[in-house]
């Protein structure tokens, strides 16, 4: 698979922060497939810059192939690591 260029990871992450973002906002959370290492770093950044957005805590859960990106005291247990 050829890596993306970076105007296009940009606009990727920009589809993503918005698709992720308002599904998060409706719900709770999201879930998202992240096959590759690159899939999991791009998924964790956005979910940083929601939590910066925001002004709330998103995690981020392995979830079989997926991730979950949830709001911190929706459903789930937050662990908080030091």
């Amino acid at each position: 698979m050829t890596p993306l260029t970076d105007k296009e990871e940009r606009r990727f992450r920009a589809v993503l922060f918005s698709e992720l973002g308002n599904e998060i906002a409706d719900r709770g959370r999201a879930r998202y497939p992240a096959y590759t290492p690159e899939d999991r770093r791009r998924l964790v950044d956005v979910a940083n810059r929601l939590t910066a957005y925001w002004g709330r805590r998103v995690l981020v859960e392995a979830e079989d192939e997926c991730l979950r990106l949830r709001l911190a005291g929706h459903g789930g247990t937050d662990h908080v690591t030091p």
